[in-house]
């Protein structure tokens, strides 16, 4: 996969999408090997990696309990509004929040981050039209920007508007769409 490309992943639930994501994240073991830029996951650290290959759950994890704590210093306003979020989402409880604003905080905080690769796993799943819209304008901007990106998701729709390369995953295995 080239730099600036999408390359979007689908199958039945429970087949490994996931998995496979964290796998190239270096979150879960594995035995296999992922490469960056002609350099082997296995000549970095592990936080060295992650900050270049940026995983986004689909159940995105919280420390805090504010919103604005988790964006330091200050929190992305702009890029926030383009996904949706009004300003003062960041001084709210990360508890008090829907599922598809904690899904774009998630995808806010990798974000502003700007990691070379974003392993996405299902970013819209929880989200409106309308959401999902801007989520997509907002990465089609990264992907022209040379951002590349792997994302799992369940809408054939969203994999045709977003991928250059679509992979469907059956018994263990990637195959061609």
């Amino acid at each position: 996969m080239g730099t600036g490309k999408c390359l979007a992943i689908s199958g039945r639930s429970g087949v490994g999408k996931s998995l496979l994501l964290r796998m190239i994240a270096d979150l879960d073991p594995h035995e296999g090997e992922a490469w960056l830029d002609c350099v082997a996951r296995s000549r970095s650290t592990g936080p060295q990696w992650r900050r270049q290959v940026m995983y986004c759950a689909a159940d995105s994890g919280w420390w805090h309990d504010s919103v604005g704590a988790h964006f330091s210093p200050a929190p992305p306003l702009a890029l926030a509004a383009r996904l949706g979020l009004g300003s003062g989402i960041f001084a709210q409880a990360v508890r008090l929040c829907s599922t598809g604003e904690r899904q774009r905080l998630s995808l806010l905080r990798a974000l502003v981050l700007e990691p070379p690769v974003l392993l996405l796993d299902e970013p819209t799943g929880p989200l409106d039209p309308e959401s999902t819209g801007m989520v997509e304008e907002v990465l089609r901007e990264r992907l022209n920007g040379g951002t590349s990106i792997i994302i799992v998701t369940h809408d054939a729709a969203q994999a045709e508007r977003l991928a250059d390369q679509r992979l469907v995953m059956r018994d263990g295995r990637l195959i061609p769409a």
